[in-house]
């Protein structure tokens, strides 16, 4: 088989399955790392509308059984040419993705409350400094979490999760993107008031529900924008939210049960919607890290089939008791219950003295240095939103003081890494 030829059939399984992973292909096709990394330069390149899917495999966005890639080039010498004529290969058939596309958004609208009384009391070009700066400390917590930001306007952002990169928890990422402004704007406050005497109040509606998203406008004025009611909702509810706080619908707040704690604010009247919506208020991070933190508050089925892996891991816990240490490494796809067994070591040891250190990886966390440690020494420390450096500072030397490590030493060392990365979760 060609290149070629297995360029087409890959194009063919995509548009049959929709997606495909990098193991299926070389397993399916019998690819090495290279001519994989081959492929995957071809396909990408090429402008066919085929994306890839967080390093994980190959998406088809487009219309499904859309056009195919063309033939290999072929040599275009004249019979009757010499043969140490260069050969001339035809230029390959552009691939365009569709115009528009229907897509299940998160969609986050974030604006400044009395902007226009704020304008009136600086002179036009402090004001204007004043609202870039307050974009780009939002734009920084949007970018953390993959956010895209379709529109500044103003003094108000137009945010989609889910577009152009599609993620598993688009709606958590919204979520922990408003708090993060709220916070954000908590130490911008600070620093304005000492500066100019002036302070900013935002608020934050999230709404999540069907959009068709695509190019709007004309010439050298086009945007990416989703249109359906999505948009207009979420821009509903951050009108109705209070100061400096975020506020989704229930249609968002379903994604999100468990992992957030929530003030339920009843069904409220939008203009320009048919029906009353019911609407929630994000007060904090619950602490649940997982599916499994959710669902254990409501109660976990029996584990069945696990026998064996669950004997394993007791036996180890009691050699680690009797002074041998060990360690236990749980690898398997996803879905096959592996935060299920860990669980139940964590029941069976529940009532005996232990210390236990959890840490978590987040995808969004990817270029955060020690993201895992310093997020459990966070926990640790009890660190709240609210708190000042010094307050960290405080709550930091009292646990290393109870360890008798020297301060002097120790503190300048843990200390940059806690406090810049607090809020980063």
């Amino acid at each position: 088989m060609t290149f070629y030829e297995m360029l087409e059939q890959v194009i063919t399984l995509l548009q049959r399955h929709g997606r495909l992973s990098y193991r299926a292909l070389k397993v399916q096709f019998e690819l090495d790392d290279d001519r994989l990394d081959l492929l995957k330069d071809e396909l990408l390149y090429a402008q066919y509308p085929i994306a890839d899917d967080n390093g994980r495999g190959l998406v088809w966005t487009g219309e499904p059984g859309g056009v195919q890639e063309p033939a290999p080039p072929q040599s275009t010498q004249h019979p009757g040419a010499q043969q140490d004529q260069p050969t001339q290969a035809e230029p390959p058939t552009e691939h365009r993705s569709p115009d528009a596309e229907r897509r299940q958004l998160t969609v986050m609208f974030c604006d400044l409350v009395e902007s226009t009384q704020l304008s009136g009391q600086l002179d036009p070009e402090d004001y204007r400094e004043l609202v870039r700066t307050y974009q780009r400390v939002c734009t920084e917590v949007i970018q953390r979490y993959d956010g895209y930001i379709a529109q500044l306007l103003g003094d108000g952002l137009l945010v989609y999760f889910g577009y152009p990169q599609a993620h598993e928890d688009d709606a958590h990422r919204a979520v922990r993107t408003g708090l993060g402004i709220v916070a954000a704007m908590g130490d911008l406050n600070t620093r304005l008031k000492q500066a100019k005497g002036v302070q900013l109040v935002l608020r934050v509606g999230i709404h999540m529900g069907l959009v068709v998203v695509g190019a709007m406008g004309s010439g050298d004025r086009q945007e990416q924008l989703a249109l359906g009611e999505t948009p207009n909702i979420a821009a509903r509810i951050q009108g109705l939210a209070a100061s400096n706080t975020v506020v989704m619908s229930e249609a968002a707040y379903r994604l999100v049960q468990g992992y957030f704690d929530c003030q339920d604010l009843g069904a409220q009247a939008l203009r320009g919607v048919a029906e009353p919506i019911a609407m929630y208020r994000v007060l904090s991070e619950s602490g649940a890290t997982s599916r499994l933190d959710v669902a254990q508050t409501r109660g976990l089925t029996p584990l069945v089939g696990r026998e064996s892996e669950v004997t394993l891991l007791l036996e180890r816990w009691e050699q680690a008791k009797a002074r041998h240490g060990q360690v236990v490494l749980l690898s398997g796809e996803a879905g096959i219950g592996k935060s299920r067994l860990v669980q139940v070591l964590k029941d069976h040891v529940a009532n005996e003295p232990y210390t236990r250190w959890e840490c978590r990886s987040a995808e969004y966390s990817q270029n955060t240095a020690l993201f895992p440690l310093v997020d459990l020494f966070q926990r640790i420390l009890q660190f709240e939103t609210g708190d000042t450096p010094d307050e960290k500072v405080g709550k930091l030397e009292h646990v290393l003081s109870q360890y008798r490590l020297p301060l002097q030493e120790s503190v300048p060392l843990f200390a940059p890494a806690l406090v810049q990365f607090d809020g980063n979760r």
